[in-house]
This record gives C-alpha cells, structure tokens and sequence, in this order.
C-alpha cells in the first residue's frame, strides 16, 4: 500500500491571497463564498453578501467593483488552496503510486476543509463553459481555467511517473487523473460539514476516498498498499442521493 503522509492543511499552512488581505477584505471573501456555495452566482447578489457580513453595501463596493469581481477573487482563493495543500504531498517519500496517493489526499482534504470556496471553484468552470460573459471577462475566465488545468496537469505528471515505474497499471493517464480528480470534487455535493467537519472525519474520508480510487489502478494483484485506514463511522456526514 502507499505510505501516506499526512497532508498539512489549515491555517499553518495556509499562505493564499487571504493571507496577504486585510482582515476586512478576508471576511468578504468567506461570506462572498458561503452565498455562492448556497445560492450560486447568478442568485447571489451584493445585497445578500452585505447581510451575511452585516455591514453595508459599500463596505463591499470599496474593494470590488462588481459581484462578478468578487466572484473571480472567490474563485482565485479557492485554487491557491488547492495548490497549497498538494505542492508539499509531491515530496513524498516512496515509488510514484504513493506520491500520487499522497497528492490525491491532500487534494480530497482541501476540498472537505475547504468545500464553500471550492465549490465556488466548480461554478466558475460551469461558467467558463456555459455563461454569458463580457470579451473582459471571459478573458479571466480563460485565466482561472488555466489555473485548474495546471493543477491538474501535477496529477498528469505523478502518474505518468507512476506508470514508468511499475507502481500503476498501464492506464490512460488523462482520463484516470480526470475520473480521479472527478470523483473528490463530487464530494461536493454529498459531504455535509454540518453533521460532522471534525478533522479527523474529513481525514477518515478523504482516506476511504483515495483508497477506493487508488485500488483499481495498481499494477499487480497485491491491492491497495497503504498505511491502515480508519473505517470511516456513522453515516450522518453522507448526503443520500
């Protein structure tokens, strides 16, 4: 099985564009999130925004132009910790399927943990594909995409790595990466922080997560070889489809 290591995550680890904002522009950008995670973009206005955080519209105005402004800087925070939590799961130690384990944790950690920005993260590929935009703003759009395949080309590179060294079967390493990649940001729509967002919860899924994705592409009959994982408890943090 792959060593996993333990993925830093939260704010000792944390050096993302809220790091560097005032206190005041930080608390935009969270409340900014949580109406766009619950309500999407095109149903959330600056009004709504403004409410969450208590203040007035102009508090808002004073650092973003417009909701879509605020939308894109949502959207820029919600990579940077992406890119945070999986850049030190690369110098893993072990053959390339531990490293690309340990990769895909960290990722499935930051999404839990992160879930309001991430899923603002997923709008804004809904967006890029789908939404009418302005030539100024699609030109951002195109920017932030280019983020998310740069984040996924890191798992493209690992497993490629894998595959040369044995330690993955001999997949397509794009649509793999896809599929995996895919199934962790599902985990948006059925994790539910409410029930439990215990640390040791969202580590305990984001364990089952990449051991159900890892098994199935190992080269050789020894299965899935990794650290022993915890059996995740009650079923209360699943949303049922």
């Amino acid at each position: 099985m792959p060593r996993l290591t333990p993925a830093r995550t939260g704010t000792a680890f944390e050096h993302t564009m809220t790091s560097r904002m005032t206190p005041s522009k930080q608390e935009i950008l969270l409340k900014a999130a949580e109406c766009f995670m619950e309500q999407g973009f095109h149903a959330t206005s600056i009004d709504d925004v403004a409410r969450r955080l208590g203040a007035t519209k102009g508090r808002i105005y004073h650092h973003y132009p417009s909701k879509i402004e605020l939308f894109f800087d949502v959207h820029r925070e919600g990579m940077a910790r992406l890119f945070e939590a999986v850049e030190p799961a690369r110098q893993t130690e072990g053959d390339g399927v531990s490293v690309l384990a340990a990769m895909l944790r960290a990722h499935a950690l930051a999404v839990l943990e992160h879930h309001t920005f991430e899923s603002v993260v997923a709008q804004g590929v809904q967006m890029h594909r789908f939404g009418a935009t302005t030539p100024s703003q699609r030109q951002i759009l195109d920017e932030l995409i280019e983020s998310r395949d740069r984040f996924e080309q890191l798992f493209k590179d690992q497993a490629t790595a894998a595959r040369k060294d044995g330690s993955l079967a001999n997949v397509d390493v794009s649509i793999a990466v896809k599929t995996m990649l895919g199934g962790i940001q599902w985990s948006l729509i059925w994790y539910r922080p409410e029930a439990d967002a215990s640390p040791r919860t969202r580590q305990r899924l984001a364990d089952h997560m990449v051991r159900t994705m890892i098994d199935g592409a190992l080269n050789g009959a020894s299965g899935f070889r990794c650290t022993r994982l915890l059996v995740v408890g009650p079923t209360a943090c699943v949303r049922p489809l």
